[in-house]
């Protein structure tokens, strides 16, 4: 049936293609797609610290929707959504602010532009553990950037502490940092769009007397929506299932802790990061319930942000 349904979907013809295909096909169903669906079916089981490391699936016990009736009921994994909340506020405008601004600077007329492209470019590339653990030293409470921002901070507490080890600066921080990583990907994009504006559009707005910003406003900006729709999504996305810059930056503690509420919380533990935290302490099925709620979450806003996109292309925001 399932080639049968290849056939008629190709009508016939692109069978080669399949072929091409089928071992890419074979590799994402045997380490991506088997998984998926695998936690979906734990999700409904149950596993503890106790259970027999050498054969760790041997005693799941199931539980039906227990595990995500007590997540529902987790003020931890609210904490995480707030957290996550707050740090795709941050990371997000200030990726899609730092990344048009240099495409702006550094267009076609800009001397040493392939330099610079190519140097804020580069970090995109690298590992965000080997970024996270640079960002580390540089940002130690006796760092270089720690001690040129002392005298414009709690200078007692930030040599002491750091940016990193403080419960109201670690959050922002890493913020930042993955937003200066991730920003040369939206460069280029920008870059793009921008280089295949017709220049028609600018020397006829100079004619009517537009400003810059009325020529940003109305012939630069329209161009961009689609590019700042989809950073602005990839980066929600990104923020959902971020860990990695938490566990390298913050020690693998999930950053300082601090009282909300009665309940001792820790300042870094965006969702992301929750989830491997039940993964560590043997939750499985707990961690699995976990992935699939975050994973509707992030269907719900993927599917919002196509929807504004809609919008936009129809001109109605």
């Amino acid at each position: 049936m399932t080639i049968g349904f290849i056939f008629i979907s190709f009508k016939l013809r692109p069978m080669n293609d399949f072929l091409f295909l089928f071992p890419f096909l074979s590799l994402f169903l045997l380490f991506l797609g088997w998984p998926v669906l695998y936690s979906f079916y734990l999700s409904f089981y149950e596993t503890t610290l106790y259970t027999d490391w050498y054969n760790v699936f041997s005693d799941m016990r199931y539980v039906g929707l227990k595990n995500y009736e007590q997540l529902l009921q987790d003020p931890q994994f609210y904490w995480s959504l707030f957290l996550t909340l707050y740090y795709t506020l941050l990371t997000v405008p200030t990726q899609i602010f730092i990344s048009l601004g240099l495409a702006i600077l550094l267009r076609p007329n800009f001397r040493g532009k392939i330099f610079f492209r190519t140097a804020f470019f580069l970090p995109h590339i690298l590992d965000t553990l080997i970024v996270g653990s640079i960002w580390l030293y540089l940002l130690a409470p006796q760092g270089w950037i720690a001690q040129s921002l002392a005298p414009f901070l709690e200078k007692e507490s930030l040599l002491n502490t750091g940016l990193l080890n403080h419960s109201w600066t670690v959050l922002p921080t890493i913020a930042f940092v993955m937003a200066l990583k991730v920003s040369g990907f939206g460069m280029i994009l920008f870059l793009v769009v921008l280089q295949r504006i017709p220049q028609e559009y600018y020397e006829s707005a100079k004619l009517d007397g537009a400003s810059s910003w009325g020529q940003f406003r109305y012939i630069t900006f329209p161009f961009l929506k689609p590019i700042i729709f989809f950073l602005a999504m990839t980066g929600t996305l990104m923020s959902i299932n971020a860990f990695t810059e938490i566990y390298a930056m913050t020690n693998a503690t999930g950053g300082p802790a601090l009282q909300i509420a009665g309940q001792t919380v820790t300042s870094a533990k965006i969702s992301g990061y929750y989830l491997f935290q039940q993964f560590e302490d043997g939750k499985y099925g707990y961690a699995a319930a976990l992935s699939y709620l975050l994973f509707l979450l992030a269907m719900i806003l993927s599917w919002g942000y196509a929807r504004l996109l809609k919008i936009s292309k129809n001109g109605t925001i």
